[in-house]
């Protein structure tokens, strides 16, 4: 049976953020995070759209409770409702967690937060990293691109599913954990690879343009940079790049 005008009309709603809050669900597209997300329970999947070619490898869909409703797409019907250049054979329609993840650090756990981050791209690329350095949990400002974004999600390769992530001020973080290291990258921070930054608490991420806000330097409790190198003539970094680099210096042997 052919997608209705409805059902076309309430997947492609997804794409907006008023849309995912007001339905609570989510789009996520591929094999890869088709495959995983089918293989855990945390996420739940309402809908899966999905062409006949993959229908055919799939013929017990299992792992997320009741199976949910499963309709058999034409790739035509797959490119309206997918956000992909190239439609990649399954949509899912997913439900995230009814819990947000507690406040309150772990001993010994290393939290991003990410101060007003914008780009999709980053956030993804983000998640990517918390997942790869095993970071259990990114905390996002209110003024952050939404978790749930699908570029966020397609650019995740599937680590929305394993770091968890929530919406929380700055200072109400900080409030939860009052003995906590707040470490942030500036220019006129102590050299990273020159000092001995705490391996736990809360690393801020700024924003791709203004950087940390002034109200999220005020909580610091260390100023760290990423020296730029010998005859190096970029402005700044990208915000996932320096992420990345930051993360793996304090998670270092």
């Amino acid at each position: 049976m052919a997608l209705s005008k409805n059902e076309i009309k309430f997947v492609q709603s997804l794409r907006l953020k008023k849309f995912r809050q007001k339905y609570d669900n989510f789009i996520a597209e591929g094999e890869k995070i088709a495959a995983e997300s089918l293989q855990q329970s945390l996420f739940r999947a309402v809908r899966i759209y999905a062409v006949p070619e993959w229908l055919s490898t799939h013929p017990a869909l299992t792992g997320l409770g009741p199976t949910p409703p499963v309709h058999e797409v034409s790739e035509t019907e797959l490119g309206k409702i997918s956000g992909l250049s190239t439609p990649n054979k399954v949509l899912l329609v997913l439900r995230p967690p009814a819990d947000a993840p507690g406040l309150e650090l772990l001993p010994g756990e290393l939290a991003l937060f990410l101060d007003d981050l914008q780009d999709p791209g980053n956030l993804g690329a983000i998640l990517r990293i918390a997942d790869w350095f095993g970071i259990a949990r990114v905390f996002c400002s209110p003024g952050s691109v939404d978790v749930f974004n699908p570029k966020v999600v397609q650019g995740s390769m599937g680590a929305f599913l394993r770091v968890q992530t929530a919406e929380a001020p700055l200072a109400e973080l900080r409030r939860a954990n009052p003995d906590a290291a707040v470490m942030g990258a500036l220019l006129d921070g102590a050299n990273i690879f020159e000092s001995d930054p705490p391996r736990a608490g809360i690393l801020i991420i700024g924003n791709e343009s203004k950087g940390i806000s002034p109200e999220a330097q005020g909580l610091l409790t260390h100023r760290i940079t990423i020296p730029k190198g010998a005859g190096g003539g970029a402005e700044s970094l990208n915000a996932a790049v320096a992420a990345g680099i930051l993360v793996a210096f304090i998670h270092r042997v």
